[in-house]
């Protein structure tokens, strides 16, 4: 019945087991009036069945649906105490709905957080279910183990909204947090408690029966009373009775007390068996699951199998595990077993926890066997064996992830040896804490004995804390390159002075260490943690992105996207499709980002990463390619998501959504808002990472300088940057183009030809303010053909912000040449000929002779303003109207006239018009 394995938002897979409803107990009793009254509630939307341990909850239930009582379809989940996270009950209710084949829509979703669960999906599950065409029963059974109110307020607007369809029977042991006063007075409740739970004395003496007894009416009634109907007791005395020779003195004389299941337990089950299956019962008690051989090592003996066997045909308590080798003891067994460890041994408990790490590591089970060396507090060895076992990246990524960073969470401080160093570091980088990581690097010092393993897990680690500072020892740094920004600071310049060719950068080799560690591992033992390869080439491309060289950083992260297709590297493939998201959309690869940055957010909702580890590089590519599409209104919603995942001690990230924020407020004629965007970035240029962030910021810092027509604040914006490469160059040359200074602007541009290469979205702004030059000295002809160039650039791409970004000399330009028609056509996403309209009078304007109309974005504020004055009101009437001083007025209606290349308050309005914007 089982459908692919759907995921918990740690990323884990759901348990089917919890899916499955519990089989009815051999010699178990059907008692018809309790089926009755299940039969009955569950015409109503909630029947509640509470009661102690063992009360026979679960078996009714079961033996309900079993008997094909229920009014439709029934849906089972066992819900256990490692469920209280609302994220991760609602995961396994849809879960739950799937595996019994209840069709519910893909819209529904799922829980991305573990902590909490968007109140969306919750409305959209209880719209499915109400669509559906037959109630559905949904049984929850332990739903005390989900304590959290909020899941309970969750489940009765679910409830109340999902209506007839569905049918609701909460199992546990005491009353859930709904509001069930409000059921009772609208007589919308079943409930069946302890008292109609307990076994009458002919339901206890059926029960006698079929286990082969034949007990008076006198030991009836005397073990009903003593037990007073007690499911469990019941069944454990009929047990018990069966190996007694005096069953009448045994039911007459059974007594209860407060700790009944353990005394009974201990009593009759326990002591009943030989002294080497107790020995091998209580040792196994610190195993959740124990395999034969398992139970061997912890004994020394070997009859694991042969013991264990025996215990699953005598129903004590012991069953296998599917068709494996393993077996698990009933959890209440299991407590009892391991408080008779720590009564009688309580010095064994360390050493049987540290010989079942050893054992587990033996038979590739090493999560298993690092939480057990843990709970024998041998941290020295759970550390081992995580770097020598080469699984440090399974702390990083992978199913086993948040397992391991649980355990090495809880480990102290200051530990000698390199091996808790180094799982101390992985486990600060888990939590994306790349400083706490590159401190705990430094600790780990591995001796002239360190294995190769030791010596990889520590490589891999500095290559991914060092991926934002930039290549570290052992790798080939760049050469530094001559300054497309610096040189000659002198004289009146204010700023760049270089006019020498932007010359191509030495590629580092950052991942040379690691890779040469991995030619020293053991090829099988390697080829068993695929993570290590998608780790490398992921960190290889932040360290190549932070030192400029994107090219190469795109590259890398393709490549780790091609490693990372085994389970362990889930989260390091998710990674690399935001980092190669955002670097194509920040060269103006739009369609190639945009595609990347979809899929990372796929990849994010299907594995469930928790929100806390998702990165903000999806939605911040999603943000760029729309602002470079023009839709500023889609990428302020994209930089809004994006900033509520906080990009933790991600600075180059950080600076990317400072660049974009900074963008769509100069776009929106903010320029003292823009400004204020890029000072929220601590920019430390002490290294390549550096230099890179700080040289996008200043280039975002030229632009908005020049956006409010202060080249001389843009020149020195650039002037405070670290050496860069051609966005530095062509920001350069703007800078002085804007100053007066055509021929050194000219001489940098220049300069890009024969160096390194120059990303569409530099190459498109560079192509137009060499058309500006030539449209300034005069060769119009010459200057449109460069235009039509970098409209060609720019098409594949979509590329429309370097236009709108240009400035009103490249839409006069389009005004006034025919033959840039087509291009101009695509920049306003019209055909060529949608332009014309009748012609009024004169027919002088732009819109009259066919050219095609070129506009920038207004912001709303703008728009507002320039309705009223098409409506012919005075700027003291459009302040009134607006609540807006007429100085605020007038500011709006300059910025309304730069953006659309007119000079007068008519032509603005018949612009506007004819751009569709009134």
């Amino acid at each position: 019945m089982a459908e692919d394995a759907q995921l918990h938002p740690s990323g884990d897979p759901l348990l089917a087991a919890k899916f499955a409803v519990p089989a009815v107990p051999p010699a178990f009793v059907a008692r018809q009036r309790l089926l009755d009254r299940l039969t009955e509630g569950a015409q109503g939307p909630l029947t509640v069945i509470t009661g102690p341990a063992g009360a026979g909850k679960t078996s009714l239930a079961a033996s309900w649906r079993e008997a094909d009582l229920a009014p439709g379809p029934v849906v089972w989940l066992t819900v256990e105490s490692d469920d209280n996270a609302p994220g991760v009950f609602w995961a396994y209710v849809l879960g739950a709905f799937r595996y019994h084949r209840v069709p519910l829509p893909d819209g529904v979703g799922s829980p991305s957080s573990a902590d909490n669960v968007d109140h969306s999906l919750i409305v959209r599950l209880a719209s499915a279910l109400a669509q559906l065409p037959e109630p559905v029963v949904l049984v929850l059974d332990g739903l005390e183990h989900a304590g959290v109110h909020g899941i309970a307020a969750e489940l009765d607007f679910v409830l109340a909204h999902a209506g007839p369809s569905l049918r609701l029977v909460l199992i546990g042991r005491v009353d859930p947090a709904l509001p069930l006063h409000r059921y009772r007075a609208e007589a919308r409740v079943c409930e069946i408690r302890r008292s109609e739970l307990a076994f009458t004395p002919q339901e206890a003496a059926q029960l006698l029966r079929c286990h082969g007894l034949t007990p008076s009416q006198e030991s009836v009634g005397a073990l009903t009373d003593r037990t007073q109907g007690w499911a469990a007791g019941l069944r454990l005395c009929a047990l018990a009775m069966q190996r007694t020779d005096d069953a009448e003195h045994f039911a007459q004389s059974f007594a209860a007390s407060q700790n009944a299941v353990a005394d009974y337990l201990t009593a009759e089950v326990l002591a009943a068996q030989p002294a080497a299956t107790q020995d091998l019962l209580i040792r196994t008690s610190i195993l959740s699951h124990v395999h034969p051989g398992l139970a061997d090592a912890l004994t020394g003996r070997d009859d694991g199998e042969r013991i264990l066997g025996r215990l699953v045909r005598d129903n004590a308590f012991v069953e296998p595990i599917g068709d494996t080798s393993w077996y698990r003891c009933h959890p209440l067994f299991s407590e009892v077993l391991r408080a008779h460890l720590r009564s009688r041994s309580p010095a064994l408990g360390a050493p049987l926890h540290r010989e079942a790490a050893r054992w587990l590591d033996g038979h590739d089970r090493l999560t298993d066997a690092i939480e057990h060396a843990a709970a024998a507090d041998d941290w020295p060895y759970a550390a081992g064996l995580l770097v020598d076992r080469l699984a440090a990246g399974r702390l990083l990524t992978g199913p086993d992830s948040h397992r391991l960073e649980r355990v090495f969470r809880s480990m102290p401080d200051g530990l000698p040896g390199a091996a808790p160093a180094l799982a101390a570091a992985a486990c600060a980088m888990a939590r994306g804490d790349a400083t706490a990581g590159r401190k705990h690097l430094a600790g780990a010092r591995p001796n002239g004995d360190a294995t190769a393993e030791c010596l990889l897990t520590r490589a891999v680690l500095r290559l991914l804390t060092d991926a934002d500072t930039g290549p570290g020892p052992g790798t080939t740094a760049p050469t530094a390159p001559a300054s497309a920004s610096g040189g000659d600071r002198g004289g009146d310049d204010c700023g760049p002075a270089t006019e020498a060719p932007v010359p191509s950068r030495g590629t580092p080799d950052p991942d040379r260490e690691v890779r040469a560690l991995m030619e020293r591992v053991d090829r099988e033992r390697l080829d068993r943690h695929p993570e290590i390869e998608a780790l490398r080439l992921y960190g290889r491309g932040r360290a190549l992105l932070a030192a400029g060289h994107r090219p190469e950083a795109r590259e890398a992260f393709a490549a780790a996207l091609a490693a990372a297709t085994d389970e362990q590297t889930w989260t390091v493939r998710y990674h690399s499709l935001g980092a190669l998201a955002l670097a194509e959309a920040v060269d103006g690869l739009l369609r190639e980002a945009e595609a990347h940055a979809l899929d990372g957010i796929k990849a994010a909702e299907e594995h469930g990463i928790p929100v806390d580890r998702r990165t903000p590089r999806c939605h911040l590519a999603l943000a760029s390619v729309s602002a470079d599409r023009g839709d500023l209104t889609s990428a302020a919603r994209h930089l809004a998501t994006a900033r509520s995942h906080p990009p933790a001690r991600d600075v180059p990230a950080a600076a990317e959504a400072a660049v974009l924020r900074s963008r769509l407020e100069l776009a929106h004629g903010h320029a003292a808002a823009a400004l204020s965007a890029l000072d929220d970035v601590p920019v430390a240029a002490d290294g390549p990472a550096g230099a890179e962030v700080a040289g996008r910021i200043a280039v975002a810092r030229c632009s908005v300088h020049l956006g409010r027509g202060d080249p001389a604040a843009a020149l020195a914006a650039l002037g405070e940057a670290p050496p860069g490469g051609p966005a530095l160059a062509v920001a350069s040359a703007a800078a002085h183009l804007a100053a007066g200074d055509g021929a050194r602007a000219r001489r940098l541009l220049a300069g890009l030809t024969g160096g390194e290469p120059v990303a569409p979205a530099v190459r498109v702004r560079a192509e137009l303010l060499d058309a500006r030059l030539t449209a300034f000295e005069g060769d119009t002809g010459k200057a449109a053909s460069l235009v039509a160039g970098a409209v060609r650039t720019a098409r594949p791409h979509g590329l429309r912000a370097p236009f709108t970004e240009a400035g009103p000399w490249l839409r006069h330009l389009l005004a006034r040449v025919p033959g840039l028609a087509d291009a101009g056509a695509w920049l306003t996403g019209r055909s060529a000929g949608a332009g014309k309209r009748p012609v009024r009078g004169s027919g002088s304007g732009d819109t009259a002779t066919g050219s095609p109309l070129f506009v920038e974005q207004l912001s709303p504020r703008e728009r507002d303003v320039l309705r009223c004055a098409a409506q012919m009101m005075s700027t003291d009437e459009i302040a009134a109207e607006l609540f807006l001083s007429v100085n605020t007025v007038k500011t709006h209606l300059k910025s309304v006239y730069r953006k659309l290349s007119v000079s007068r308050r008519s032509e603005a309005v018949r612009r506007a018009r004819d751009a569709g914007m009134l």
